[in-house]
């Protein structure tokens, strides 16, 4: 049996091959498949491989695929419960709320994974995050063995960030999710940018289809909406989070540096940071196959035949470039599988 290549399970294409493979169809298949996959040292879920950067060499421990299927719906006085399987895809499941009347997910609409993902990075955009309609997830637990509902605040959800991405170690098997319902005319548009191409106010609400196609729009103008035909899309996404940073800190750069209030902190965006750096989009190191998309400047992309290597050097030269320029540190968002980024 030919060898499984991880670079045909991720989204920016890059990767040796993984040890063993186990699909998951169904929930008790993924309860199975995780449960033998811990016998091994090394074991690593893969949903839609959106978020994944893992090393030439591969990985030589067990890979769980995560295909489970199956959404449910329950009414509720004040909107509506939804439950989703881990393997849904994510746009085609945001898509279906919209089509079913509800509310919630529309801003959202694009992000490429899964559903079971989703938690994990506490996904976000537009001024949307999974935090705002997120209730419980089931779990399936590396440690004790055991599966549970696990409610959003045990999940300690922040920014690209959760304890089930530092330290609780497991299977999302279903998440969970309070709708609401077309009846309320749609959720606020939170996001000046959203607005602005919708041509209302912040804070007005919009028909979820509307808002959804319009997301869509600006997302794949970015190269965010994976297109096979697109080579942009050939990447992880936004490589790096937005970094937070003090107040006293932030005074320190220039004036026409975005920021915005984190708490008692300051966000900063990290695409003006690159940019202002030097590293334009399109950029590219002499050689190599991997390049900054010309589209966005916080995507990193595979050209066609772009080695993980080369992904992570282009990686540590913008994080070298933004340091250099303003002391800040770039922190990447996808998951590292491999010595790469050290």
């Amino acid at each position: 049996m030919a060898a499984t290549t991880l670079a045909d399970l991720t989204t920016l294409g890059v990767g040796g091959d993984a040890g063993r493979l186990l699909v998951a169809h169904t929930t008790d298949e993924l309860v199975a498949h995780a449960q033998d996959a811990w016998d091994d040292d090394d074991w690593l879920v893969v949903g839609g491989g959106s978020n994944l950067l893992v090393a030439d060499s591969g990985f030589d421990g067990t890979v769980v695929l995560v295909r489970t299927r199956g959404i449910e719906h329950e009414r509720t006085a004040g909107g509506v419960t939804v439950r989703v399987a881990a393997g849904e895809p994510w746009d085609a499941f945001v898509a279906s709320t919209v089509e079913f009347g509800f509310t919630g997910l529309e801003a959202l609409s694009g992000i490429p994974g899964t559903v079971g993902a989703s938690p994990v990075q506490n996904i976000g955009a537009y001024g949307v995050e999974l935090s705002d309609v997120l209730t419980r997830v089931e779990f399936l637990d590396a440690a004790t063995g055991k599966r549970a509902w696990l409610d959003a605040a045990e999940l300690e959800l922040g920014y690209r960030t959760s304890t089930l991405k530092h330290g609780r170690r497991g299977v999302v098997l279903t998440v969970e999710f309070a709708l609401g319902t077309d009846t309320d005319g749609g959720v606020p548009v939170r996001y000046a940018q959203l607005a602005g191409s919708l041509g209302v106010e912040l804070g007005a609400r919009v028909d979820p289809a509307v808002v959804r196609s319009t997301v869509l729009g600006l997302r794949a103008s970015k190269g965010m909406v994976l297109d096979a035909a697109d080579p942009d899309t050939r990447s992880a996404g936004s490589f790096f989070t937005n970094p937070i940073v003090s107040a006293g800190f932030a005074e320190t750069l220039p004036d026409d540096a975005p920021r915005w209030p984190a708490g008692d902190q300051v966000k900063l965006s990290a695409a003006w940071l690159i940019e202002h750096a030097g590293v334009h989009r399109g950029y590219g190191i002499a050689g190599s196959r991997a390049g900054i998309s010309t589209k966005h400047t916080l995507a990193l992309t595979n050209r066609g035949g772009a080695s993980a290597a080369q992904v992570a050097e282009l990686a540590r030269y913008v994080q070298v470039s933004v340091l250099n320029r303003f002391g800040v540190t770039l922190v990447p968002e996808p998951v590292v599988v491999g010595d790469l980024l050290a």
